[in-house]
């Protein structure tokens, strides 16, 4: 393994100033995910992901045992939060790619987070359903930071997301999405799969304890979507 991408740890610290009943106490948690320099962009903690993993972390009171799906998960940033947080569960990638399953569950691992125990992960491909989804259990919220990188795989992700929101009404897929291109669009996909979607307002995210959204987000442009049937 000495040939391969070599690994990085990135620590990701998030606190508060009140607990998760909203009375004063300080609480803190600290992620460590693993990046592999030099390696494809599922081994990367895109902007999306911190943004998405604060908004959780803010609202992780209504989390404990939720029945969470992090789609594409990559370093599971999001997902793994969610976990700490006291929800349950599933983190994914697509089946088709057994090193970034494996990379997810080396974040897991250093996470003290075992898979089949305190985390589940599975492989699920967008768009493609290679098996009962549904033996997975009932899902509230999918996860997704980043997924709508390439046009080419925005109805994919879509076709997905739908299917598995019939399966468990009353759910909802939150995702960050970075804006590459303002020729991009999902707007007639979620006309064409009966998607409704409300766009979070990001700007005051960790303004409590003094984070700057500038310092998650650079100069990108990043939108918090919350999509449901």
């Amino acid at each position: 393994m000495t040939d391969g991408p070599k690994e990085k740890l990135k620590r990701f610290i998030f606190t508060s100033k009140t607990n998760s009943k909203g009375e004063p106490q300080e609480e803190k948690l600290e992620v460590i995910i693993p990046e592999l320099l030099q390696a494809s962009y599922s081994f990367y903690t895109w902007p999306s992901a911190p943004v998405l993993a604060w908004f959780l972390w803010e609202r992780r009171s209504e989390l404990l045992n939720k029945r969470i799906l992090e789609i594409g998960s990559g370093t599971a940033l999001p997902g793994i939060v969610a976990a700490k947080c006291g929800a349950k569960v599933t983190l994914s990638d697509s089946v088709t790619l057994p090193k970034s399953l494996a990379h997810i569950k080396r974040s897991c691992q250093l996470n003290n987070l075992v898979i089949n125990k305190n985390i589940n992960l599975i492989g699920l491909t967008w768009g493609l359903f290679l098996h009962n989804f549904e033996a997975h259990g009932p899902v509230d919220l999918i996860l997704g930071s980043d997924c709508f990188y390439e046009p080419s795989v925005f109805e994919d992700i879509l076709v997905t997301v739908s299917y598995i929101l019939e399966l468990n009404p009353g759910s909802k897929f939150l995702c960050t999405y970075q804006e590459r291109s303002s020729d991009w669009t999902i707007e007639h996909l979620l006309a064409k799969w009966n998607l409704h979607c409300y766009i979070h307002n990001i700007n005051n995210i960790g303004s409590s304890v003094g984070l700057d959204i500038h310092e998650l987000i650079g100069d990108h442009s990043i939108h918090l979507l919350e999509i449901s049937h």
